[in-house]
C-alpha cells in the first residue's frame, strides 16, 4: 500500500532543505568559491535533498510492489518504467544520484565548479517534485494507484 502521508513529508523535508540552499546560494562562482562555509553548506544541501529523493522513490517502489530493487539505479527504473517519472526525470535522477556519490565518498575531490553548476539546476528537483505529486494526485482521484 502506497505510503501517501510518508511520501508527502518527504516532499515537504525536500521543499525545506531546497528553501534553505535558495536563501544561501551564492551570486556567482566567486562568492562561492571564496566561502569555505557556503561551499559545505552548499554541499550538505545538495547531498541530503538528493538523498530525499532516493527516499522518496524507494517509498514509491516499495508501496506500489514493484519489486526489489538490485541498486538505485534499478530503484529508478523500475519509476520510469510504470511511468511515475519521465524518460528525462530518469535519466536526472541517475546524474543526481552519481553527484551524491562523489559528495560522500570522494569528498576531498569534489570539484567546486560542477558543485556550483548543479546549484544552478535547482529546478531538476522541483520537476521530480512536481511528477511525483501528479502521479499521487492521479492515485488519490481514482482510489488506487495510477498504473
Amino acid at each position: 500500500m502506497l505510503d501517501e502521508k510518508r511520501i508527502l513529508s518527504k516532499i515537504d523535508e525536500l521543499d525545506s532543505y531546497l528553501k534553505e540552499l535558495e536563501e544561501i546560494m551564492p551570486k556567482n562562482y566567486e562568492e562561492y568559491a571564496n566561502s569555505i562555509e557556503k561551499k559545505r553548506a552548499c554541499e550538505r544541501l545538495l547531498h541530503i535533498s538528493v538523498e530525499s529523493l532516493i527516499d522518496i522513490c524507494t517509498l514509491l517502489v516499495k508501496g506500489l510492489k514493484l519489486g526489489l530493487p538490485s541498486s538505485e539505479e534499478d530503484l529508478f527504473d523500475k519509476l520510469g518504467k510504470k511511468k511515475i517519472t519521465t524518460k528525462e526525470m530518469l535519466k536526472k535522477l541517475k546524474t543526481m544520484r552519481g553527484f551524491r556519490n562523489i559528495l560522500v565518498h570522494i569528498y576531498g575531490e569534489v570539484d567546486d565548479e560542477i558543485v556550483f553548476q548543479t546549484l544552478g539546476r535547482m529546478e531538476d528537483f522541483h520537476q521530480f517534485k512536481n511528477e511525483v505529486t501528479s502521479f499521487l494526485m492521479k492515485t488519490t482521484k481514482q482510489g488506487r494507484p495510477a498504473l
